[in-house]
């Protein structure tokens, strides 16, 4: 049975803000962050339960996900979408994980 799931799941691009929490890593003076992951999931919103349960167990505070779909979808929107993230988003499907691409602090 988890061979008919892992053949199901798809990897997703979300965008997370953040707010700030103690011992969450982020930059002193940061109000919070702008995170890009790629998520594995056998839907979006599988994708997002658990980038929201891992990035709690991580300390931080996630306030809003935006799902940008898989990356047929967003080749399909016109997305140029270089080797790196490709190689990311691959690692995510193999690994069945939520890998954090990009991190923008928020500064006010």
């Amino acid at each position: 049975m988890a061979e008919k799931k892992k053949s199901s799941q798809k990897v997703f691009t979300l965008l997370v803000e953040i707010g700030r929490k103690s011992g969450d890593g982020l930059p002193k003076g940061a109000t919070g962050a702008a995170l890009v992951v790629y998520a594995s999931g056998v839907d979006e919103a599988e994708a997002v339960r658990e980038t929201v349960a891992i990035l709690k167990q991580a300390d931080t505070a996630p306030l809003d996900v935006t799902g940008y779909g898989t990356l047929d979808e967003r080749e399909a929107e016109g997305h140029d979408i270089g080797p790196e993230d490709r190689a990311l988003m691959q690692r995510a499907l193999d690994e069945n994980a939520v890998i954090v691409a990009q991190m923008t602090p928020f500064f006010e």
